[in-house]
């Protein structure tokens, strides 16, 4: 007698990433509560399993959820774009990005959240690493368990700038903030929000509080998360007041494992390289940031030599005003293009390894490669269901080019998360999106009045 399963895709073509790395052609992937159970031939599951509702995969490419492993949910989103993109690094967080993020009211960062995970939702990420609430974690978690995306969250937590007010910490707070959030949202709906011990990182940390953050991640056996090297600011500052590089003095105070995800790194050096390798870490490489606020990634990056040393290079997408788009697609696309021309090599990050970077090993990065980043029985069902009626899909003859390449985020047509339906037909079903969109443009157009920071666009409107 057949199983019972809740959802049955048939008949799709099923992209894996299963260690073999198997694209199943006539593929059918069963789901019973929040796991993939079988994973197969049509003909073979449709005669083992006898589901509750039946998803005809024919037009569809089935992939696993893409891991952002970098993004700001708050602070960014209801003023994506509002920064001028001719902005330099310092200006551009010190005279535009911090007073943003000053004056958001608890409403809108859990706005800010919610338009986030949707934006992700609906272009196929299904899991995600943030950079640190602003200042509202409870009422984020609670509007990111309402949309019902996977993600790692934790609290902005600096010691040492003294501007602005609002979030200024002195040492013990910070501590005591990495701890609260901690305790209060370690595992929330069933494991699917869990908080990650998260500093600024930069140059924005006390050493007190370096160290107090690998306690906290040792002791609630989490993730570890922080900011370091974009620019040359940060490795200039280390050297001036330690004389030794950021990931050297991190390693001296112990700080560097296998649980450690160190965003950007685009301005480290050979020795640092080794350092990263040797501890595990994986670094959030994002692409779109570099560019866009000119770090230099394509002239002294040295993502190509992490990956050569062992060092797990997944990819994020940062925030609105740095990225401007939360599509993981299109930020893949970059990291298998740049280092092709930036080192004149073909061979670099080719299709198959970008995607790979994208799925398996952001899942490792957020230490939840056991439960998503391939379509495996008894992994979690987050699953994206790509679009074939579509002419960036058309003809279909390499699917790793064709996910990398050719295909963005808006052939997106239905995502699973969970085992949940989440994105069905283009929409989400969790929330109502107009009314989002609606109070996402009203809440923006308010923020940006309240901060006073004048605007800078260069077309006149009228």
């Amino acid at each position: 007698m057949p199983e019972r399963v809740d959802t049955l895709i048939e008949g799709a073509l099923v992209v894996t990433m299963d260690p073999e790395r198997r694209v199943v052609t006539d593929g059918a992937v069963a789901i019973r509560g929040t796991d993939i159970v079988a994973v197969g031939k049509t003909a073979d599951l449709h005669a083992a399993y006898e589901a509750a509702a039946t998803v005809d995969g024919r037009r569809f490419v089935v992939t696993p959820g893409l891991v952002n492993t970098h993004i700001h949910i708050t602070g960014e989103p209801l003023t994506r774009g509002f920064v001028p993109d001719d902005t330099p690094f310092e200006e551009n967080v010190f005279q535009w990005l911090v007073p943003l993020y000053s004056v958001y009211t608890e409403e809108e960062e859990r706005l800010s959240a919610q338009l986030a995970a949707a934006e992700m939702l609906k272009s196929g990420t299904t899991a995600f690493l943030e950079a640190g609430t602003v200042r509202f974690v409870d009422a984020v978690v609670d509007g990111l368990v309402e949309i019902g995306i996977r993600g790692r969250i934790g609290k902005w937590v600096w010691d040492l700038p003294p501007v602005p007010d609002v979030y200024r910490q002195t040492t013990d707070e910070a501590v005591a903030n990495l701890d609260a959030t901690l305790k209060a949202h370690r595992h929330v709906a069933g494991g699917r929000i869990q908080a990650w011990s998260m500093i600024v990182g930069h140059t924005t940390c006390s050493d007190t509080l370096w160290r107090a953050a690998r306690e906290a991640a040792d002791r609630y056996q989490t993730g570890l998360n922080f900011h370091m090297s974009p620019a040359a600011l940060d490795p200039d500052g280390f050297l001036a007041q330690f004389g030794q590089r950021p990931f050297e003095h991190l390693e001296a105070l112990g700080v560097l494992g296998p649980d450690v995800v160190a965003v950007h790194c685009v301005h480290v050096d050979d020795d640092e390289v080794g350092r990263l390798a040797r501890h595990g870490c994986s670094v959030a490489h994002c692409p779109t940031t570099a560019l866009k606020v000119s770090y230099g990634v394509t002239q002294i990056g040295k993502m190509p030599e992490m990956v050569r040393a062992g060092v797990n290079v997944a990819i994020g997408t940062d925030g609105n005003n740095a990225s401007n788009y939360s599509d993981l697609m299109r930020a893949t696309y970059l990291v298998a293009g740049l280092f092709k021309d930036a080192r004149r090599d073909p061979t670099m990050f080719p299709a198959e390894q970008a995607y790979e970077m994208a799925t398996r090993g952001g899942a490792r990065a957020i230490l939840a490669d056991h439960e998503i980043g391939s379509i495996e029985p008894g992994k979690k069902a987050d699953l994206v269901l790509h679009d074939r009626d579509r002419p960036e899909w058309t003809p279909l003859l390499n699917v790793a080019n064709q996910l990398v390449w050719s295909a963005d985020g808006r052939g997106v047509h239905t995502v699973f998360v969970d085992g949940r339906k989440v994105v069905d037909g283009y929409r989400l079903t969790t929330i109502d999106e107009y009314d989002l969109y609606r109070r996402a443009q009203a809440a923006g157009e308010s923020i940006v009045a309240r901060t006073g920071l004048p605007d800078r666009s260069k077309w006149k409107v009228v």
